[in-house]
């Protein structure tokens, strides 16, 4: 077992105290989620700026209280850099009731600074660090012990180029002017509700489409009966029930165990077991709301003529726009966003305000205005601007 592990309360709470006065730490987790409903922390690596700071905290050594660790990530006077953040945020919001924050994530940060959607972070290794990843200890079962040399070798240089890459990115927004244009994706993930998993809005997760109010009903029911149960019994949710059996149940709203017993994925012994009562307990519940408390379905309106021509030039001008100014398009706008501003000038929609509304909304209302037009030039796409 390499000597970078840290294993122990009292190894923790010195380390934490050596690394306190840091201005930025970089932050990685290994975890384990696929037999599980909550993600199962196993490895959680860190490193303040100098050489020679990064750790491995071993979460999983017997009798390890990581209270020192928290006291670092709420400690909102030392920045908490990530890649990638949601699921790391997600696991400490599980452990510590908050958020760390202040944040820095390095894959918002790479996006605004031009280096695409959703950039890897072994992509960013190979652009700034010029260096190539080692991926012999990819596929790691990470709550197997011990772990080797090797493998911790493997995790903790995830910190080490964090640390190179952070400086990297934290230099280009400044010098564009662009730090601010992350803060406010920062709020985002700094946000307690970004991670709070209400089984009320279970349902939202499950394709629907169409359907009238009842079978909404017994769907939102249902959903949120199978993530309570997911949540207590530590599983994934679809080892409770699939989609398809949960979609076959609002279809059919059985009443009985006999009915249940019956449904595509169901078993007989499912049926008459804790889990069938509970089910067909929620299928009642939906059964029983009075039909003027029914969700609604959204109305399916005819498109307005012309609106899916103007999406599409919308999406060249974003398209555009964003090249030039070496900024992610995603982080601009989706297509769901570009088809409301096609709709609706006023459009509730991130593109249409604050920076984003500088770089591309402007000049998307502008479009369909007839005040600017587009065309083919010799490097790509012109933007041609009409006097008014």
């Amino acid at each position: 077992m390499s000597s970078s592990i840290i294993a122990t309360t009292d190894a923790l709470t010195a380390y934490c105290a050596s690394i306190a006065g840091a201005p930025w730490v970089t932050v990685d987790t290994e975890f384990m989620r696929d037999k599980t409903y909550w993600p199962k922390l196993c490895l959680i690596q860190i490193s303040a700026p100098d050489s020679g700071t990064e750790r491995a905290i071993d979460p999983l050594a017997e009798g390890i209280d990581l209270t020192p660790l928290f006291g670092i990530m709420r400690d909102t006077k030392v920045l908490k850099v990530f890649h990638a953040a949601r699921q790391d945020l997600e696991i400490f919001y599980n452990l510590m009731g908050e958020v760390p924050a202040p944040l820095f994530d390095t894959q918002v940060a790479a996006m605004v600074c031009g280096f695409g959607d959703q950039v890897g972070y072994e992509g960013l290794v190979k652009k700034i660090c010029r260096q190539e990843l080692d991926k012999s200890s990819r596929f790691t079962d990470w709550a197997h012990r011990p772990l080797t040399d090797r493998q911790l070798q493997y995790a903790v240089s995830d910190v080490t180029h964090l640390r190179d890459i952070y400086l990297f990115l934290d230099q280009s927004l400044k010098k564009t002017d662009r730090s601010h244009w992350l803060e406010e994706e920062m709020a985002i993930l700094s946000s307690a509700e970004t991670y709070r998993n209400d089984p009320r809005d279970a349902w939202r997760r499950v394709k629907v489409r169409g359907g009238k109010p009842r079978f909404l009903q017994i769907v939102q029911e249902v959903a949120a009966w199978r993530e309570i149960e997911a949540q207590a019994r530590d599983l994934p949710r679809n080892r409770i029930i699939k989609d398809d059996s949960l979609l076959d149940i609002a279809g059919s709203a059985p009443k009985s165990l006999d009915d249940l017993s019956r449904i595509r994925g169901l078993s007989r012994g499912f049926a008459e077991g804790k889990l069938g009562k509970g089910l067909l307990d929620a299928v009642a519940r939906a059964m029983n709301v009075p039909k003027e408390d029914l969700p609604r379905p959204p109305k399916q309106e005819r498109p307005q003529p012309g609106l899916g021509p103007m999406t599409d030039l919308l999406k060249v001008l974003l398209k555009s726009n964003c090249e030039t100014a070496g900024v992610a398009s995603r982080l601009i706008a989706n297509g769901e966003d570009l088809e409301r501003i096609a709709a609706d000038d006023e459009a509730d929609v991130p593109a249409l305000s604050g920076w984003r509304r500088e770089l591309f909304g402007e000049d998307a209302l502008a479009l369909k205005r007839g005040r600017i037009a587009l065309t083919c030039g010799a490097n790509g796409i012109d933007v041609i601007r009409r006097e008014t």
